[in-house]
């Protein structure tokens, strides 16, 4: 069974996952706050966290080292199948590399992955998800982020918490790169494929590798693999 600590007001849920690991606490030990006032996105970015949202981290043991590089894609695959099977009327939810979750072209969810190593070994991964359920959202962010809330008015983040838990815990368990299901799935859910992307790499996206890599043909036809960055790409 999956250890859940329940917490009000912290600081980051992170960094709780991060200390479990440290003290040598098993796969799956997981926890949730009503609120953080100092939640964090990718690339050292603040996330906002009011209350009304989901605000998890999950501590994971992947058996392979390898797992970490497709981890991010393969955990929003399982978050997108869980927040559809809970809310009937949302759309279907597209994932956008490298880390996002999208209803409708707008921000629903991110996922932040931070691994801990000893040299080239994978200690222990957390897995930060953060997902607009009730929570409101800024004017300022409202063409930008989204919450489930918009098409189901009653949900609750405890409707939605145990099966994003379930699934980012048997997610992040999984070993080595994306199989060909979880690619086809991802192809199918895939918010830049065809897109014209304007960085790192000039050019279209035709997809994602094995690895999680973003597949980008320039416009001369030479592909590149990008392995990380922030993608902006053209409307």
């Amino acid at each position: 069974m999956t250890a859940l600590t329940r917490l009000e007001d912290v600081a980051s849920t992170m960094e709780l996952a991060h200390a479990a690991g440290a003290e040598g606490a098993p796969h799956g030990t997981s926890f949730v706050a009503a609120r953080q006032t100092r939640g964090r996105g990718s690339r050292g970015r603040p996330w906002e966290s009011p209350r009304g949202g989901l605000w998890l981290s999950v501590l994971a043991r992947p058996e392979r080292a390898d797992a970490f590089a497709a981890l991010s894609l393969r955990v929003g695959l399982a978050i997108a199948d869980a927040l559809e099977g809970v809310i009937s009327d949302l759309p279907m939810l597209q994932v956008k590399w490298p880390n996002d979750l999208l209803a409708e072209g707008r921000k629903v969810a991110g996922i932040l992955c931070e691994a801990s190593w000893s040299g080239p070994i994978c200690r222990w991964v957390v897995v930060g998800v953060g997902i607009n359920v009730q929570n409101a959202v800024t004017p300022d962010m409202a063409p930008f982020a989204a919450r489930c809330a918009e098409w189901d008015a009653s949900v609750a983040v405890e409707q939605v918490l145990h099966p994003v838990l379930e699934g980012v815990v048997r997610a992040s368990r999984t070993a080595g790169p994306l199989t060909d299901a979880e690619l086809a799935a991802y192809g199918r859910r895939d918010a830049l494929l065809g897109r014209h992307v304007l960085e790192p790499v000039p050019g279209m996206a035709v997809g994602i590798s094995p690895d999680g890599a973003l597949l980008v043909q320039d416009p001369a036809g030479r592909a590149h693999t990008i392995l990380a960055g922030l993608v902006l790409d053209s409307v």
